[in-house]
């Protein structure tokens, strides 16, 4: 019996993937690989614990991309630090901007924060098209995961209406966990939903959910935060009687802990991304969503 056990296991078919996908964050890996379901290999070119504008560009990214049917992007310039390079050495026409495998995620989300007038280095490292942290509202989620199925179908069209089915039901349950969301967060009074932000990137987390961001220790987008800022951003937290610095895990914590030590208050550390791939999206959402509950 032992004897036939190594031919029976190679007559065993193998998982075949129609699709080799690679996504430049770990929260669009998990949609994507919830909308391709069994006939997709996903792969996420960095971790949910680093700041996905200052990605290592490594070597062994650009063999990940030359195999790719299929690029997923957050777009609006946040990979712009590291992604370029590496998308011209993979010599894969299939994934170039423009190309059918290359899919925007930016494109499908309502924008917020599309700075007005012109823009310059002064002003720090503000994205010209709007926030790129769309990622952080589950309804943002739910469009991603519609125009994924779309580029999946016309990538490998005998499997199109398995990917639209999935993608249908995955932004079904995104908006329903938004609604749910935003229901318990209405029942904090309004005084207890006011926030300071390390880095300007809980926009959507905050319009989601009916939070009022009221400063940012950045003074401007990327620039650590002075001593003569974060002086003016405790006043602005005693006047409004703020009691939550919210920050994503890879942002330095040392002055939002201080500053929440002196207002008598919590520092919220909000998850990075998606534990991908062992962590679906709406976990991870309902992960932050519940880390910044708790210090509210």
């Amino acid at each position: 019996m032992k004897k036939l056990l190594l031919p029976v296991l190679l007559l065993l078919p193998l998982p075949v993937h129609a699709l080799t996908v690679v996504a430049t964050l770990p929260s669009l890996a998990a949609i994507a690989k919830q909308v391709g379901g069994a006939q997709v290999q996903v792969e996420s070119l960095t971790s949910p614990h680093q700041d996905p504008h200052y990605a290592d560009a490594k070597p062994s990214l650009i063999v990940s991309l030359n195999r790719a049917d299929v690029l997923v992007v957050n777009g609006l310039d946040l990979e712009v630090g590291w992604l370029p390079p590496l998308l011209l050495q993979s010599r894969n026409a299939r994934i170039q901007k423009g190309a059918a495998g290359y899919v925007d995620a930016s494109q499908a989300v309502r924008l917020l924060g599309v700075p007005k007038g012109p823009i310059d280095r002064a002003m720090g490292d503000v994205h010209p098209g709007g926030n790129p942290h769309f990622l952080l509202d589950p309804r943002s989620g739910a469009r991603v995961a519609l125009l994924v199925a779309k580029s999946f179908a016309k990538a490998d069209p005998p499997n199109a209406a398995t990917y639209q089915q999935n993608a249908s039901a995955l932004a079904a349950s995104l908006d329903a966990l938004a609604a749910t969301t935003t229901a318990q967060f209405a029942q904090i009074p309004a005084e207890r939903r006011r926030i300071v932000v390390y880095h300007d990137s809980l926009t959507y987390l905050v319009d989601w959910l009916g939070v009022k961001q009221v400063a940012t220790l950045e003074p401007r987008p990327g620039i650590a935060p002075s001593p003569q800022h974060v002086a003016e951003v405790l006043q602005v937290i005693k006047s409004q009687n703020v009691k939550v610095i919210a920050q994503e895990e890879f942002y330095p914590k040392n002055t939002g802990k201080t500053l929440a030590g002196l207002a008598h208050g919590a520092l919220a550390v909000l998850p990075g991304g998606a534990d991908f791939p062992t962590e679906t999206y709406a976990v991870h959402i309902k992960n932050v969503a519940q880390a910044l509950r708790a210090g509210l």
